[in-house]
């Protein structure tokens, strides 16, 4: 007898290769995290500090927004490449009003704004019946465009010096815009794991049919992973904004590739139905301490975004060698 038909027959045997397999796509990503946090650690001087770590994340905040909600839309079935125009869009709108009106206002705008386009992309996806992949490119070069009609190709700058108050302040040393990279993360892994809609999205996202059947209206659960995703577009937008009092139109150009990144990298499966929120929080960081090891070190920038592709590669290779023995 074969050892493949032994484990077969043996259910103990079954259960201990699943779990094995579990932890590799679980918790790989805590074991690079700390191995490069480790090599860092005693290869520069500069890295383990505070001031360095409040650094990292206020300058990956924005990105930490997207890659959360990212995580949730692909773990439901579908992709969100529009975020990046929203981003745009919403920064512009923050600006525009915060003119006209007062800063808190263009802020709220700005977030209102992209939680708008997101539900829109929830409509677009649900009743044309196209690929959210290919709806929500068409969607976000639609975004892009729209920012740059809106502020003429030019830069909007706003006054106020109020406006800054998000983006620029810090309290207990993190900026203001660290505090909600890290509160979103901790609300939305909450919802994810622990409430009702949470398991509605790993449901439709594991075999979305099924779903169905079961009673759970699939439209509606991803049309409201679009709303997530574009409420952290346009907040990500009004931060990015107040970091600087203003916004131009390319703003959030590529963020949404990098904020796939990151939630591939924290192990979500691109097939759905697998991942999780505090594992795309480690992809952001892992990426982060790449950028930040190459500048401390001295190394050439032009090698990290090798470095970077190789990470998803593997990442997305060992999803799927992980699928094919389950």
């Amino acid at each position: 007898m074969t050892t493949q038909h032994a484990e077969a027959s043996n259910p103990l045997a079954t259960l201990t290769e699943s779990l094995r397999r579990l932890q590799i796509r679980e918790y790989g990503i805590v074991l690079i995290s700390v191995s490069l946090f480790l090599t860092l650690t005693f290869t520069s001087d500069r890295f383990f500090q505070k001031q360095n770590f409040f650094n990292i994340l206020d300058q990956w905040s924005a990105i930490g927004l997207l890659a959360c909600a990212a995580t949730i839309c692909i773990i439901s079935g579908v992709f969100d490449l529009s975020v990046g125009g929203i981003v745009s869009v919403a920064a512009v709108v923050a600006c525009k009003v915060a003119n006209s009106t007062t800063p808190w206002v263009g802020i709220l705008a700005g977030v209102g704004t992209g939680l708008g386009l997101g539900i829109s992309n929830g409509v677009v996806v649900h009743f044309t019946r196209v690929n959210s992949f290919i709806g929500t490119l068409a969607t976000g070069i639609v975004f892009a465009g729209l920012a740059i009609i809106v502020t003429g190709g030019n830069i909007v700058t706003v006054t106020d010096p109020q406006f800054g108050v998000l983006g620029q302040n810090d309290w207990l040393g993190l900026k203001f815009t660290g505090w909600v990279f890290l509160g979103f993360a901790l609300i939305s892994g909450i919802v994810l794991a622990r409430s009702r809609f949470g398991r509605y999205v790993y449901a439709v996202g594991g075999n979305a049919e099924s779903a169905r059947l079961s009673g759970i209206r699939v439209g509606l659960i991803r049309g409201s992973c679009f709303a997530v995703s574009g409420l952290a577009a346009g907040a990500a937008g009004a931060l990015l904004a107040s970091r600087t009092t203003s916004a131009q139109a390319d703003l959030g150009r590529g963020m949404e590739l990098t904020a796939i990144s990151a939630a591939i990298l924290g192990g979500t499966s691109i097939f759905g139905g697998e991942g999780a929120v505090w594992r795309a929080v480690l992809g952001v960081l892992l990426l982060a301490m790449i950028g930040n090891g190459f500048n401390l070190l001295g190394i050439d920038t032009t090698y990290q975004a090798i470095v970077q592709g190789a990470l998803i590669l593997v990442a997305v290779a060992a999803d799927q060698l992980l699928r094919r023995r389950a």
